[in-house]
């Protein structure tokens, strides 16, 4: 039965309820503050090309999320190690924006480091046997021969670019190593003059993005364009001969060749072309810088030197250092830590939102493009006493424990952690223990040892000279 409800006994039940409140408004979601000192047209570009560093440092004073302009394109810039983990950590947001757009120039848009979605779990499925545990340990004889021929370029006396015998070293070790192929001195050379012509170009891309400006004939112009065709060039060559040798090694190269689609199909020439470039390249950059850093820290503190060669001593006595001596050499594993804290290769790094979101309390809206320092973190005086200071025994594990999470993700972390972490570190450590126990180092007249900024960080010129311990 029915019964239809009159207005009076409507009346009644309404006078009888509790009176309603509302339900509760989602509160709106603020929009970061916007930077100040932009230009028009250029928005905060000039600063990003004029003071990179100091700029992206200054900007955790103005709150944990400011919104930058480049251009007509509005950035939204990360300062706090918490918000940079959930940031790489979510899957809302992507490889995209600025970096990666300047990047796929250089390593194509089907390279692991490019890559997102389901072709970038493919690829990391591909790659990521070559740098398992348990395989790094067949790289020892390639790492320790060529620590030792780096070490023994030098001379007493003789004055040494850092930047060419870096990049000879990194090249060297990465393509014996992941290649398996001959890989000679020439090529290094050529890999390393392209790389250092194409990065520093790769960074005026991202920050003043121009776009038909950089297509007029102008030298610095033509000279990138032609510094990245060699580039290309080389790795064709890589793959050309091991196709032509017929040869089938166990190494990452045989492994790309051989690798399937999701379709079961051998994956496509261009993909096979673009995951070498991201394999050789980014490894070969960052290393290498790493390196020259490594060295310009035994020269500028010889006390630091004198403490790894003690500590080699200690483990190894009158032989050369091995690799199964590198998980010993603690301090020689700080040293470098602190050498990536302090002057990180990777400095900057993009994400995108693929959906609308929040990040500290602020939207950020679909499409939006995030940027973060790792230099300017790993710098933050909030997270590091003496912050400034090359203090390696920072990361001794009754002082690390009070370093915030996240303030230090060298390799990054979530499924974009850099796969060949440990083999970085193991090569890194046994280069710094073989020079180090072997040599003093002195900067010498028309070093300099000043910031380099392009899409790496590495000093601008470091002219050493050696002296026998």
């Amino acid at each position: 039965m029915t019964v239809e409800s009159s207005p009076e006994l409507s009346a009644a039940l309404d006078r009888a309820a509790p009176p309603r409140t509302p339900a509760p408004r989602a509160p709106e979601l603020s929009v970061p503050p916007l930077a100040g000192g932009g230009v028009p047209g250029l928005g905060h570009g000039w600063k990003l090309v004029r003071d990179p560093l100091g700029f992206l440092a200054q900007l955790r004073d103005h709150g944990d999320i400011v919104r930058l302009k480049l251009g007509p394109k509005t950035v939204y810039a990360v300062t706090t190690p918490a918000l940079t983990g959930a940031l790489a950590l979510d899957p809302d947001y992507e490889i995209g924006g600025p970096l990666w757009e300047s990047l796929e120039g250089l390593l194509g848009k089907k390279g692991v480091a490019t890559a997102n979605g389901p072709q970038h779990r493919r690829q990391r499925r591909t790659i990521q046997p070559a740098f398992r545990a348990d395989i790094i340990p067949e790289y020892g004889p390639i790492m320790e021969e060529e620590a030792r021929a780096f070490a023994a370029r030098w001379e007493p006396g003789t004055t040494v670019d850092c930047t060419s015998e870096s990049f000879r070293v990194a090249v060297r070790i990465a393509a014996r190593c992941l290649l398996r192929g001959k890989f000679m001195d020439e090529r290094a050379e050529r890999l390393s003059v392209a790389l250092t012509t194409v990065f520093r170009g790769m960074y005026r891309r991202m920050v003043i993005p121009a776009g038909p400006l950089y297509r007029l004939p102008l030298p610095p112009l033509r000279k990138f364009d032609h510094a990245l065709a060699d580039l290309h060039d080389l790795v064709d060559e890589i793959i050309d001969e091991r196709r032509s040798s017929g040869q089938k090694p166990d190494d990452l190269l045989t492994a790309l060749l051989e690798a399937k689609d999701d379709n079961g199909d051998p994956i496509d020439e261009q993909e096979i072309h673009d995951q070498v470039v991201a394999i050789l390249t980014p490894g070969s950059e960052t290393i290498a810088s790493t390196i020259m850093w490594l060295l310009q820290v035994l020269a500028e503190h010889p006390e630091q030197a004198d403490k790894v060669a003690a500590e080699v001593k200690s483990v190894v006595g009158d032989r050369p250092v091995g690799f199964d001596d590198v998980r010993k050499l603690s301090h020689t594993n700080n040293v470098v830590v602190e050498a990536m804290r302090l002057c990180p290769a990777v400095w900057i790094l993009t994400r995108r939102a693929v959906t609308e979101t929040e990040l500290g309390g602020y939207r950020i809206p679909a499409g939006a493009d995030i940027v973060y320092s790792p230099y300017a973190i790993q710098r933050d005086p909030r997270s590091y006493r003496q912050h400034l200071d090359f203090d390696p025994e920072r990361w001794l594990p009754e002082r690390s424990k009070d370093i915030p999470k996240y303030a230090m993700r060298p390799f990054s972390l979530g499924n974009r952690k850099c796969p060949s972490d440990h083999f970085s570190m193991a090569q890194l450590t046994l280069i710094t223990a073989t020079v180090a126990s072997r040599w003093r180092y002195e900067q010498v007249s028309g070093s300099n040892d000043t910031t380099r900024v392009g899409i790496t960080l590495r000093p601008h010129k470091l002219l050493l000279t050696a002296r026998p311990r």
